[in-house]
Formats: C-alpha cells, sequence, structure tokens
C-alpha cells in the first residue's frame, strides 16, 4: 500500500503549479481525479512541442491520474461539481479568484458540503490584497518577486530561469500545505483553505536579500554563473569547448583544488588563506582555475575533481541528461505509455520511501479517458444516468 492510498483528490487546476501539486500526490498513491472541460481538454494539451497532433506539454504534470471531463458553465455540470467536491478530501484549483465563487463553490459552501475538505487555492498573489485580481505566470512572478533581478550575467540583462521554477516550487509549497492540513484534520476532524500565492512563494527564494537590504541597505543583483558567498565556485570552458562547474569556495575544499591543479604554492600566499581572502581577489582566483581547465578536456577536468573530492559536474545538454546513468539507476528516467502517444520516457518520482514507494499506477490520461469510471467509483452512478449528463452536455 502507498502512504497517501485512499486520499481523494479533486484536480481542477490547469497549467503547471496546481497540476504538479495533484501528480506528486498521485504518486504517493492518492487518488487524483483531473478535471478538464469537455471536448479538447485543458489548454496546454495544444500547446507545443507536439507528436503528431497531440500536444506533450500536459503529458509532464499528469501521470498518475484519472481523466473526467466537466461542463463548468452547465447548471447540471456545477451540480456535479458540488457533489463531487462533497466525497473529496481534498481540491486543488488555479482560476484567478473568484472564478470558484462565480461557480456556486465559494469556500463557505464547500466546507458545508464537506467539512473534512481541504481546498488548495493556487493564484499569482493570493486570495486577498490589492493585487489579488491581477493575472500571472511563472515569469511574471519571477520579475515581480526580484528573483529575475538576481538571474542573468552581471552586466547584463535580467533573466528569467531556464524553467518554470515559481510553478515547480509553488506545487511544491502546495503538497507541504496539503499534508499538513490532512494531519491536522488527523486531530480536529476537519478541513481547511490553503491561500497559496506564486509571489509568496518565490519570496522564499531570495537567500539573504531581504535582510541584507534591511540593515546594511545593499540590493543583491546578478552575478552570472558566480556564487554570491565564496570563491571559487562557477562555470569554467574545458580545452573541448565544454564547461564544467566547479564549487570548491569553502576553506576545506580550497587546498584540496590548489592540489589537484598544481598550485600548492597558493595555500603559503595569506591573500589565498581564506574565503573571506579569495573573495576580495574573486578575478584572480577564477583565472588560475580557468587557466588550468583550459588546458584540459571536460572528461579530465571532472576525473580529476572526483578523485580530489571536490564537488563539479560538467555542464550537460539535455540530451546526455537523457542518458545519465545515474538517473537510470535510480528510475529517475521513467517509461510510460499513453493511448495517444504510445511509449514514451518522462522524469521519474523522486521520493524514495523505504516502505511505502511511490509507483506508476496510471500513464498520463486523454481528455475525458475514466469519465464514466470516476462517476461510478465516486457517486455510483449506473451508465443510464452517466449517459443523460453527457445527453444534457454536463460531461
Amino acid at each position: 500500500m502507498q502512504a497517501l492510498h485512499g486520499l481523494k483528490v479533486l484536480d481542477l487546476s490547469r497549467y503547471i503549479a496546481g497540476p504538479n501539486c495533484g501528480m506528486i500526490l498521485g504518486d504517493m498513491g492518492a487518488d487524483v481525479i483531473k478535471v478538464e472541460s469537455p471536448g479538447r481538454g485543458e489548454e496546454t494539451r495544444l500547446l507545443p512541442p507536439r507528436k503528431g497532433e497531440h500536444g506533450i506539454y500536459t503529458l509532464v504534470y499528469n501521470r498518475n491520474k484519472r481523466a473526467i471531463t466537466l461542463n463548468f458553465r452547465s447548471p447540471d455540470g456545477q451540480k456535479l461539481l458540488r457533489e463531487l467536491i462533497a466525497e473529496a478530501d481534498i481540491v486543488i484549483e488555479n482560476f484567478r479568484p473568484g472564478t470558484l465563487e462565480k461557480m456556486g463553490c465559494d469556500w463557505e459552501t464547500l466546507r458545508a458540503l464537506n467539512e473534512r475538505l481541504i481546498l488548495l487555492r493556487v493564484s499569482g498573489y493570493g486570495q486577498t490584497g490589492p493585487w489579488s485580481a491581477r493575472p500571472c505566470f511563472d515569469a511574471i512572478a519571477q520579475a515581480g518577486s526580484g528573483l529575475m533581478e538576481l538571474t542573468g550575467e552581471e552586466d547584463g540583462k535580467p533573466l528569467p530561469a531556464g524553467t518554470f521554477i515559481v510553478d515547480y516550487l509553488t506545487s511544491l509549497y502546495g503538497c507541504i500545505g496539503i499534508l499538513s492540513a490532512v494531519e491536522a484534520r488527523h486531530g480536529t476532524g476537519k478541513g481547511q483553505l490553503i491561500d497559496l500565492a506564486m509571489l509568496d512563494c518565490t519570496i522564499s527564494l531570495l537567500m539573504t536579500a531581504l535582510p541584507e537590504y534591511a540593515l546594511t541597505g545593499h540590493e543583491l543583483t546578478r552575478v552570472g554563473s558566480r556564487d554570491r558567498y565564496s570563491t571559487p565556485a562557477n562555470n569554467f570552458q574545458c580545452k573541448d569547448g565544454r564547461w564544467v562547474h566547479i564549487n570548491a569556495g569553502s576553506d576545506s575544499l580550497f587546498p584540496r583544488l590548489a592540489a589537484a591543479i598544481g598550485q600548492n604554492h597558493l595555500l603559503q600566499d595569506p591573500a589565498f588563506a581564506s574565503n573571506s581572502e579569495r573573495l576580495g581577489r574573486i578575478e584572480e582566483v577564477e583565472a588560475i582555475v580557468s587557466a588550468w581547465t583550459g588546458r584540459h578536456t571536460v572528461e579530465e577536468v571532472v576525473k580529476r575533481m572526483d578523485e580530489a573530492g571536490i564537488p563539479c559536474a560538467r555542464v550537460d545538454t539535455i540530451a546526455e541528461v537523457f542518458h545519465n546513468e545515474q538517473l537510470k539507476a535510480r528510475d529517475q528516467i521513467m517509461e510510460v505509455t499513453n493511448p495517444a502517444y504510445g511509449t514514451l520516457k518522462m522524469a521519474g518520482i523522486p521520493i524514495k520511501l523505504s516502505e511505502t514507494p511511490g509507483t506508476l499506477r496510471h500513464a498520463p490520461p486523454v481528455v475525458g479517458q475514466h469519465t464514466d469510471e470516476v462517476l461510478h467509483d465516486w457517486l455510483g452512478y449506473d451508465p443510464t444516468r452517466i449517459a443523460a449528463l453527457r445527453e444534457a452536455n454536463a460531461i
């Protein structure tokens, strides 16, 4: 039996933050029902990249879910939604604040239907505050939080991260909130509302930026691929043109690096004796390391650093990640089969529980794949009643 077996989750969300949160719960054993509009389903199913006529984007965030369709604009569809919510342990939604209320599903109504319900509401700026009605995407939160100001080359423009880091982070906080509420419910018997804002979550990524500004007036900004607090810790180019990231900035690691690159004399120079001293000569320190990596191939550099016990990694391409032997050994390149796509590979389940491990039970579903099955399992509907709902355009 898996860790979250028995929990029933209704996932009304779209895009990444909500769906990824639901997928993590599904990976750990919850019965997660993805709800989409009849016909084309979630908007992201139409986004590139595509395999033939099918989008790949939606697959990444929706394994271990069963999929149903529901017409939120239909009175019968809204009534059915409330029936499903009455049976759910958890509901995940990321509509614009106020949308759920327009469907007759405000928190007070839902709590009256199901006092054990845990409702996760994901939005850009939260359910309260002067910005609550504003639309928001990942890069908008990166910009508004200061994270984009911290990202990029020192003399370049602010840049977003290379992935949807805010959405992923928000999904993780969503899981933490849900599991905290589940634990609290064991004692109280009652659920609760979780108000989760992308901007709030992103602020938690800012390291020392806020207290540093408050105490000293100094504003953190971009430093490229350098570590802010130690050196050498940066990307260095190798003889073959490849890049490697070496982090040997601590006072315990720097002597190992000096020995590994044939620069033991640096250890006798007070200017290199401590990290604080080296930070004052960061350009000189990095030039020494760069000159050494420039005389060796990336594989030679990685091997030498590994032998010296220094944290180091080649800056890999996606193709190299796809074939990474460490990831394969830990089942992090997972193979799934989808009715529309056939066999495909995707990132695996990173949480490794010794007694109740996550498993693949459901491949990412096609639109409405399990509608009849779920209405029977959750609500006990028979085929005649389901056919009537379909005729009424409720599902």
